[in-house]
C-alpha cells in the first residue's frame, strides 16, 4: 500500500532527526557554543514551552488553513532555516533566540505526521499505524548509533551537521507525491468552529486526555537523569547508551506486533495495563538500584510509553472527528508530551538531589492515578460503548 510506505518512510526520516536533536542538541550548545550546564538546561527548559505553545495553539490553528503536506513542508523549512541561523549564533542570548525558534518549527512535525497518520487510519489508507511507528523508532536508535560513531571521530561539531543533513532529507521526501487526502485544504465544518475546546463535549476525550498526560509525565524522571543514574549504579560508561537503547527496541518490538496482538484490546485495557507497566518499572529501580534490573526495568518502555502512545492513538482514530484530529494531537503533544514532562523534571530534580533512587519512585506519583482513572474508564467504556459512527476506520 503506497499510504503505508510513505507514512514509514516520513516517520523514519523524522525521527532520524530526532535521535539528534533529543540527546544531542543540548551537549552540541555546551561542547561546541560554549554555554555552562544550567545556561544550556536553562534554554531547553523555555524551549519546552514555546514547543508546547506552538503545538498547542499554532499548529492546530495552521491544520485548519492548509493541508498536511503544506504544512509539513513548511514547517521542516522553518526548522532548516533555525538551524542555519544556530551556525553563526556564539552568544547566550542568540542561542536563546535560534533555540525557541527552532522549537517554534520543528516539534511540531511530530504532531503534523501523527495527525497524518490518523487521518490516513480512518480513511482505510493506512492499515498499520503501529508499524509505521516502529519504522520511526528503528531511525531514532539508527541516528544515535551513527552519531556516537561521528562524534568520538570528529567531536560534537558534528551534531548540528547532521541535523541539517537529516532535515534536508526529509524536506526532500516531503516533496515527492503524498497520499492525495494529505493534499486536500481542509474545509470549514461547525466543529472546526468550536474549537479544540469542542473536543471536550466529546464522550470521555478529557478523561483519556489527562490519562496519557499522567502516563508520559511519569517518564520525566527517566528522560532527564536516567543517564546521570545509570552512572551512579557504577554502569560501564561505552554500555549506557546500550543500556538507553533497550527502552526503545522494546519500543519497536511493541509498535511491530501492536496491531495485529492487540487488536481486541480496549482503549481502557491497553491504558490500564500501560499504567500498570509503568508504576511496576519505577518500583523496580528504585528497589533495585543495579545495572542487570535497570536493563529488565527498560523493556517495560513497551508499556509505559509505546503502549500509551498506542491506545491515544486508538482512541482517536475510533472517536474523533478527521477536523479535530490536529486539535487534539496538538493538545496531547502540549500537554502530555512537553509542559507535564517539563514540570515533573523539576519535581524529579528536587527528588533526584535527596536521593537519586526518589526520583523514580517519585514518578508513581503519576502512574498510580493513571492506572486508577484507567480503570474507571474501561469500566464507563464497558457500560456504556462509545459511538464508533463517527469514523469508518479503526487502529485495530
Amino acid at each position: 500500500m503506497k499510504s503505508q510506505r510513505w507514512m514509514n518512510r516520513q516517520f523514519f526520516s523524522f525521527f532520524i532527526t530526532w535521535g539528534v536533536f533529543l540527546p544531542y542538541w543540548t551537549g552540541w550548545m555546551i561542547h561546541t557554543k560554549g554555554m555552562t550546564v544550567s545556561q544550556a538546561s536553562l534554554i531547553m527548559s523555555l524551549g519546552l514551552v514555546v514547543r508546547g505553545l506552538s503545538t498547542l495553539f499554532v499548529f492546530p490553528y495552521l491544520s485548519g488553513k492548509f493541508s498536511s503536506r503544506t504544512l509539513l513542508n513548511g514547517m521542516a523549512l522553518g526548522t532548516f532555516i533555525s538551524l542555519l541561523c544556530s551556525i553563526p549564533a556564539n552568544s547566550y542570548i542568540s542561542l536563546v533566540v535560534v533555540t525557541l525558534l527552532l522549537h517554534f518549527f520543528y516539534p511540531s512535525l511530530m504532531p503534523a505526521l501523527d495527525s497524518a497518520a490518523g487521518v490516513l487510519v480512518q480513511k482505510q489508507q493506512l492499515k498499520d499505524y503501529g508499524k509505521s511507528r516502529s519504522w520511526g523508532s528503528i531511525g531514532f536508535v539508527v541516528s544515535g548509533m551513527m552519531l556516537t560513531v561521528f562524534t568520538g571521530a570528529f567531536g560534537d561539531k558534528v551534531i548540528l551537521w547532521a541535523l541539517l543533513l537529516g532535515i534536508l532529507v526529509f524536506m526532500a521526501l516531503c516533496v515527492l507525491p503524498a497520499p492525495v487526502i494529505l493534499m486536500e485544504k481542509p474545509q470549514a465544518t461547525k466543529m472546526k468552529k468550536g474549537g479544540m475546546l469542542q473536543l471536550f463535549r466529546l464522550k470521555h476525550f478529557g478523561l483519556v486526555l489527562v490519562i496519557v498526560i499522567l502516563l508520559q509525565a511519569a517518564h520525566a524522571s527517566y528522560y532527564s537523569y536516567g543517564y546521570i543514574f545509570l552512572q551512579e549504579i557504577h554502569a560501564p560508561k561505552y554500555l549506557i547508551g546500550v543500556i538507553l537503547n533497550i527502552a526503545v527496541v522494546a519500543e519497536i518490538i511493541f509498535f511491530l506486533i501492536a496491531d495485529q496482538k492487540l487488536r481486541k484490546f480496549s482503549v481502557g485495557s491497553l491504558l490500564t495495563l500501560a499504567a500498570f507497566g509503568s508504576t511496576v518499572r519505577w518500583i523496580l529501580i528504585f528497589l533495585f538500584p543495579n545495572i542487570i534490573v535497570f536493563c529488565i526495568a527498560q523493556t517495560l518502555h513497551a508499556c509505559s510509553f509505546a503502549m500509551g502512545h498506542f491506545a491515544f492513538m486508538k482512541y482517536l482514530t475510533k472517536h474523533i472527528p478527521q477536523e479535530q484530529i490536529p486539535n487534539a494531537q496538538g493538545m496531547y503533544s502540549a500537554l502530555a508530551l512537553s509542559w507535564s514532562t517539563a514540570v515533573f523534571t523539576f519535581f524529579g530534580g528536587y527528588l533526584y538531589e535527596i536521593e537519586p533512587r526518589y526520583a523514580f519512585i517519585g514518578m508513581i506519583i503519576c502512574s498510580i492515578p493513571s492506572m486508577l482513572l484507567a480503570i474507571f474508564y474501561r469500566k464507563l467504556a464497558a457500560k456504556a460503548p462509545e459511538d464508533h459512527g463517527v469514523v469508518s476506520c479503526a487502529l485495530n
